[in-house]
Parts: C-alpha cells; sequence; structure tokens
C-alpha cells in the first residue's frame, strides 16, 4: 500500500522527474513523516517472590476446599463417622475392622455369665462416676455444657447392682479395665480436653445405640429378658441425644482444625478402653 499522505508542491514529481511514486514509496522514511515506535517497559520480575505468591495463594486455596467427612453436618458427625469406621462389617455396614477379638463377634454368638456381667457393670459405673464427676467439677469452661443432659448412667447403675444384691449376688470390686480407664480419664480432662470431648462422646453415644442392643441380647440370655435401669432414660432419648449434639458442635466451633483433628485421633484408644471393659460380658 502506498503512503497516503498528501505530497507538497516542493516533492512535485514534475518538478523533480528523477522522484517516481515508486521510489517514494520504497525510498528509507523520512524521519519527520516516521511513525514513533512504542517500547514495551516491563519492569523486571522477581521470580522468587511471584512463585511464592503463587504457591501460597494455591496452598491457600486447597485448604479452604479441603472437608472432611462430616464436616458440613457439624463436628459430631465428623466424630460419628470415624467411629463407624472402627467397627467390624458385622457390627456397622460402615465398618473397616477385621473381627479379632470375642467381644466382636455378633452379640448372638456370645456366651455371657451372670459373673462377667456384674464385672461389666462395676466397671462401668466406675467410668461413668468419673465422666460425671469430672463434668461436675468442670475444669475447663467447656465441660459444664454437659451437665444434666439426661445422658447420665451413674445413678442408673446404682440402682441395678443393688438389685443383683438383693437377689443374692455378690457384687465384685472394680478390676484393672475400669481403673485404668478411670485414671486416663482423669489425666485427659485436666491436660486434654479435646481428647477428653472424644471420650465422653464415644462412650454416651455408642451405650445409646449398640450398648442397648448388647444389654438385651444379654438380658435374654441370662436373666430372663430383665431390662436394667442402665438401658433406660428419663425422657425421650432421640431428643435427649439430640440436646447434646448441639453442645457438642457449639463447643467444637471454637477449636482449630488441629485441635479437631486431634480430637478425632483420640477415637481408636476410647474404642480400646471401652472394649476391655465389654469384654468383662465373655469373662
Amino acid at each position: 500500500m502506498a503512503y497516503l499522505a498528501p505530497i507538497s508542491p516542493s516533492l512535485s514529481i514534475i518538478r523533480k522527474p528523477q522522484l517516481t511514486i515508486f521510489q517514494f514509496v520504497f525510498s528509507p522514511p523520512n524521519p519527520l513523516f516516521s511513525r514513533p515506535r512504542i517500547q514495551n517497559l516491563r519492569m523486571p520480575r522477581n521470580k522468587t517472590s511471584s512463585s511464592s505468591v503463587v504457591v501460597a495463594a494455591t496452598t491457600a486455596a486447597e485448604k479452604q476446599k479441603k472437608r472432611y467427612p462430616g464436616e458440613s453436618k457439624g463436628f459430631v458427625e465428623e466424630m460419628r463417622f470415624v467411629a463407624m469406621k472402627l467397627h467390624t462389617k458385622e457390627q456397622a455396614k460402615e465398618g473397616e475392622k477385621e473381627t479379632k477379638s470375642p467381644e466382636e463377634r455378633p452379640v448372638a454368638k456370645w456366651e455371657p455369665t451372670v459373673a462377667g456381667y456384674l464385672r461389666f457393670l462395676v466397671d462401668s459405673k466406675l467410668v461413668y462416676d468419673t465422666l460425671e464427676g469430672i463434668i461436675d467439677e468442670a475444669t475447663f469452661p467447656s465441660y459444664a455444657e454437659f451437665k444434666n443432659t439426661g445422658l447420665e448412667r451413674a445413678e442408673k447403675l446404682a440402682i441395678d447392682l443393688e438389685w443383683f444384691k438383693e437377689q443374692g449376688y455378690q457384687i465384685p470390686e472394680p478390676t484393672a479395665p475400669g481403673k485404668t480407664y478411670s485414671q486416663y480419664l482423669k489425666d485427659l480432662a485436666e491436660n486434654d480436653p479435646q481428647a477428653f470431648i472424644c471420650h465422653f462422646y464415644n462412650i454416651y453415644f455408642a451405650h445409646s445405640a449398640g450398648g442397648r442392643m448388647i444389654g438385651r441380647k444379654v438380658a435374654e440370655r441370662i436373666l430372663d429378658g430383665r431390662e436394667l435401669e442402665f438401658y433406660k432414660w428419663d425422657g425421650e432419648l432421640s431428643q435427649l441425644l439430640q440436646n447434646v449434639r448441639e453442645k457438642l458442635n457449639k463447643v467444637a466451633e471454637e477449636w482449630t482444625r488441629e485441635q479437631k483433628n486431634h480430637c478425632l485421633e483420640e477415637t481408636e484408644k476410647s474404642f480400646k478402653y471401652s472394649g476391655d471393659i465389654l469384654r468383662l460380658i465373655l469373662s
């Protein structure tokens, strides 16, 4: 394309025939008519700082996206999810654990004894006495949230043990499993509230579910079907449990993600100590 700017008389082709239109187009550009070049001035990039910003932003985004199983429903659902994984397939459909010890078999295959059941009840009472005493003292303010929830079991167990005594049975002293667990709970309550809350949740909620089923089956085998007070609650159990769920979720809202994870990691120990006591039924 030819340059379309008007040609002045001084550049007349007639006066200077040596300048042809073709020469004008292809001759070196006159500085007066040349377009200025636009330089792309870029600031030097600091590769280290820019990459750090990108990495930091990516890490933050990943943390924000990461969701823990049950998290959207509240922390209690996270605890429930972890607990169910520690059941066997025979105990719960979500269970992942292999059946190893006798108490992990279906209750229908158990061979309980009255003497063993009494040891279980006595050790259980010691654990509930410990739990409920810790809650009453409320070393940490969050413990006070769980006073008088209606889930308390110590008084109910006292009634049952008195009934056994009236039937002529000798009430045994607490054994090693109960005493060990009781002391462990006391130590946790003083120094590790997140771990203590894990045990609080698993003890009460497990008893309200699988514990009731075990109590019914054992009673059918050795107590002529008598329902113990240990398996009765004053009020609607589902509502009592829901009230405690809400309190647990409220307390956990004040925890960091690390503290929540620490609580969840304690679940396996809770199962171990409770399993040691449950095994007494078969002793």
